[in-house]
């Protein structure tokens, strides 16, 4: 790789600096089953008072056996790309990832092919899923309020459907960022979920605490139970 190619800006010794962030996050994802293949992506933006960047997992890379070398980098007010790995190509999930930094003013943006999340997708033939009354509720955070959503709180996420080419889900996702303005999240159909944060830090809490949801929820339904039914009454 040709080191006149911005080389500069993927190399940190800092285990927090965007690409080594995303290389120990992805391996971690890889570890829970939630970015198999070269399946799943994070995006992380960082702002500082002399830039404004994009950091970007490239495509067809296996999650576990990403290096800093492999990242893309692009300038977030003129969308152009300031580093490109020349035997890469851009995740196709970029402009989904784009949605979520636009549209919500993210930190990062993740996204992952678990299997709870696509299961809860074909559990329900409606545009949203829900559950309620669960403890980790309390880790989503509820942005027109303020804060988090409560234990007796219904967590909703919206469903879009999937496409053949992912790009193609950008237009879907940006209407249901739209149209459900609490949300943190977007399942989709048959194919997995994307999340995002404030920080990267954030982002990651979510996503972990959404797939435990997402796993209760398959789980209970498995059971005749109803996620986001009401409390039952224990009788005395």
């Amino acid at each position: 790789m040709s080191t006149s190619n911005a080389d500069s800006l993927v190399l940190s010794e800092n285990a927090n600096h965007p690409v080594n962030l995303i290389c120990s996050l992805c391996r971690n994802f890889y570890n829970l089953g939630w970015v198999t293949g070269t399946g799943g992506g994070i995006s992380i933006r960082e702002r500082t008072p002399d830039h404004d960047h994009i950091f970007i997992a490239p495509s067809g890379v296996q999650k576990e056996r990403l290096e800093p070398a492999n990242m893309f980098v692009m300038d977030f007010p003129t969308q152009t790309y300031l580093r490109k790995p020349l035997d890469l190509k851009p995740s196709a999930c970029t402009p989904l990832f784009m949605a979520a930094f636009s549209k919500r003013g993210a930190g990062a943006c993740i996204h992952t092919h678990s299997q709870a999340a696509v299961l809860c997708t074909l559990l329900t033939r409606g545009k949203t899923w829900s559950i309620a009354n669960i403890e980790q509720i309390k880790a989503i955070p509820r942005p027109s309020a303020g804060g988090y959503m409560g234990f007796f709180d219904t967590l909703v996420i919206p469903i879009i459907e999937n496409t053949a080419h992912e790009e193609d889900l950008k237009d879907s996702l940006e209407k249901a960022i739209e149209e459900y303005p609490d949300t943190c999240a977007v399942l989709v159909r048959r194919h997995g979920v994307y999340v995002w944060g404030d920080t990267v830090w954030k982002a990651k809490t979510q996503a972990e605490s959404l797939d435990y949801l997402f796993e209760l929820g398959v789980k209970m339904v498995q059971l005749g139970l109803d996620p986001a039914g009401p409390i039952t009454p224990v009788e005395e």
